[in-house]
């Protein structure tokens, strides 16, 4: 049985539970008022949305920079970052835990990657494996490693308010294009317990030929809410899903103390409860229903048990994102 806090620390809840139990209870009326706000807030989005004119690219290009699973020489950590490149130019999708780890600026050298080489930046939302640290979430401040930054200050493309040194920040309200021909869906909302109302962006691309690519940070809105707001802004056949699902079924990754961090946050539900085969089943149900021809994950918020479980049962060529690789989508 894997107990996502070891029993080492048991003794420990439970001298500290007449504390723990009334935040708990203070947090969890909080947690179901951001789900309503949450839920009313999307179908807004979603149902006020328009049909958003995309270029037809003729390719796009993905080289990731910081994910769970590595090639040999690259650091794997619990972060994203993903290059995408574009015959209109290129983009950066969030940039893993920037500086206060060492997977990005290792990952970047080897690779001969800095910010001067892109046209923006943008990041899918506001926590810290995606905006450069747990310090960069708590003041809002996406954090860049210095050496990776640009000569000349950049567009920085934001789900919500936050700063961006160096940058020039820009909140994204709705569905728009944003740089290198590739779209924003715009932010959708999600309710989680510790982090609270979370605004998050996915990617929107057309690529001439094939149809429509949609790369997700997290997925914390869940896919199916995010393919409802693709669905009003084309009516062009979907070709690939890639990014963050957020399922640590059984496991978590970065575990500190044997405590499964991932397993008990993020989620979208209170920590008594777990994210289980049945959430993964309606999720797998939802891509298939989708039809796309590709699929590709992210492990760095999904565990090796849901992993194998999409490769088998989703109907798509599926496939495992792996830092230092490059993917011709």
């Amino acid at each position: 049985m894997h107990f996502r806090i070891p029993p080492l620390w048991w003794p420990v809840l439970a001298v500290a539970s007449p504390v723990i139990g009334p935040l708990l209870l203070i947090r969890n009326r909080r947690f179901k008022d951001n789900q309503t706000r949450a839920a009313k807030v999307n179908q807004e989005r979603i149902s006020q949305a328009n049909r958003l004119e995309m270029p037809e690219l003729d390719y796009l290009e993905l080289t990731v920079l910081v994910e769970w699973k590595a090639k040999e020489g690259f650091i794997g950590d619990a972060g994203v970052s993903y290059l995408f490149k574009t015959e209109l130019g290129s983009m950066l999708y969030d940039i893993g835990f920037g500086p206060t780890r060492p997977a990005l600026s290792h990952n970047a050298t080897k690779l001969s990657f800095s910010l001067d080489q892109i046209d923006a930046l943008t990041i899918s939302h506001l926590h810290g494996d995606h905006m450069g640290g747990m310090s960069a979430q708590r003041s809002l401040q996406v954090t860049v490693p210095d050496e990776l930054m640009s000569s000349m200050p950049k567009p920085c493309f934001l789900p919500d308010t936050a700063e961006a040194k160096g940058f020039k920040a820009k909140v994204v309200e709705k569905p728009q294009l944003i740089s290198a021909g590739i779209a924003s869906i715009g932010p959708l909302a999600r309710s989680l317990f510790i982090f609270g109302y979370t605004e998050e962006q996915a990617l929107l691309a057309r690529i001439k030929g094939k149809g429509l690519v949609v790369f997700t940070g997290c997925g914390h809105p869940t896919i199916e809410v995010i393919l409802e707001m693709v669905k009003r802004l084309s009516d062009e056949p979907l070709y690939a899903i890639g990014g963050g699902l957020h399922f640590p079924v059984t496991e978590g990754r970065g575990n500190r103390a044997g405590i499964r961090f991932q397993t008990i946050i993020g989620t979208g539900k209170p920590p008594w409860q777990r994210i289980n085969n049945g959430d993964l089943s309606r999720t797998i149900n939802a891509i298939n229903n989708a039809s796309p021809e590709k699929v590709f994950l992210s492990g760095h918020d999904t565990c090796d048990y849901a992993l194998n479980r999409m490769k088998n049962e989703l109907k798509a060529q599926t496939e495992v994102l792996i830092a230092g690789a490059n993917y011709n989508i």
